[in-house]
């Protein structure tokens, strides 16, 4: 992960700005309120020249309201600079296991609270929203499972010259792992969604809304993708490594698997702590960079950017859902 730290889009506000008008308006900017490309900017509201305005305000000539190239963006309402903005959505674009607001919060020089609503805000720019599935006529697509949350801790020996047992302390039962799937296009695109459980009614669903059934359906020895496989035109096909069987020709789960290894390396190595409540948040962004993974990190935060665009996320919904993670 090499970034250019002079570059100008992280130091010079104007520059920054330009930067996010350029993805957000490559032909010149267009009226978030009416969508009208005839907008002009906004110098001063009184022939006066002490009265300022917002650095970067335009006004539609058709409705006449104002905007900025926040407006109507997860950058909404902040007032947190644009260069630290750039910063933000550069990191986060890539870094391959993910960055945590606390290392945000150091590196870009803003509070630990202010971090965590910017991560979550640009995790809802990379969300895809486009409702377009993945597979089809002539791919394969991997379906794998995995749980997040703490594992049960082994029971204590008694206690010396006591035989009581010893107690131990913290700990979330197992009722706090939360089940994750992977649908994963073989050299394609990736989802991942947290689920309430991992029966085949769940995994029917999920598979039903994610994937075009017209390909071929690869799982490993989980009974709960038999029933939804059978719907692929292409039938599906099992791999078992409870008996060491890992690939069989092109039946194997390792791209699912490798998605899931920068996942959990990312919450457990990153994160270290992710709440339910937010958990589909992390898996849209590890899902947006492997989706990116053959451009580079430049193009990658200029999708990112023009990915919040029509989006919006507020700090009080967000925040009483659960505590800030890391």
């Amino acid at each position: 992960m090499t970034i250019n730290l002079t570059d100008p889009i992280f130091t010079d506000e104007d520059k920054a700005r330009a930067y996010f008008e350029s993805i957000r308006w490559p032909n010149g900017p267009v009226c978030t309120h009416c969508g009208n490309a005839d907008a002009t900017r906004v110098y001063s509201i009184t022939a006066n020249p002490a009265h300022k305005v917002r650095a970067g305000l335009y006004e539609c000539q058709d409705c006449h309201g104002q905007f900025t190239v926040r407006t109507g963006s997860v950058m909404e309402s902040s007032h947190v600079a644009l260069t630290k903005w750039a910063l933000a959505y550069r990191l986060m674009a890539s870094a391959k296991k993910g960055i945590s607001a606390h290392q945000l919060h150091r590196t870009i020089g803003v509070t630990y609270k202010t971090a965590w609503f910017m991560a979550h805000r640009i995790r809802e720019a990379m969300r895809d929203i486009s409702g377009d599935k993945i597979g089809g006529a002539g791919t394969i697509t991997e379906a794998d499972e995995t749980y997040v949350g703490s594992k049960p801790r082994k029971p204590a020996g008694p206690s010396r010259g006591t035989g009581e047992p010893k107690r131990r302390g913290g700990g979330r039962s197992t009722k706090h792992r939360v089940p994750i799937v992977a649908l994963v296009e073989r050299g394609g695109r990736a989802v991942a969604t947290p689920t309430i459980d991992a029966t085949a009614g769940t995994l029917s669903s999920v598979v039903h809304a994610h994937v075009d059934l017209s390909g071929k359906l690869m799982i490993d020895a989980w009974r709960g993708y038999i029933t939804v496989g059978r719907e692929f035109a292409g039938g599906h096909e099992r791999v078992d490594h409870g008996s060491g069987e890992y690939a069989r020709g092109e039946a194997h789960v390792n791209e699912a698997e490798s998605f899931f290894a920068l996942l959990k390396r990312g919450i457990v190595g990153s994160f270290h702590h992710v709440s339910p409540e937010h958990l589909s948040r992390y898996c849209d962004e590890f899902s947006f960079r492997w989706d990116r993974r053959s451009v580079d990190d430049t193009d990658r935060a200029a999708q990112a950017v023009k990915g919040g665009e029509g989006k919006r996320l507020t700090y009080r919904p967000l925040s009483a859902t659960a505590a800030p993670e890391a």
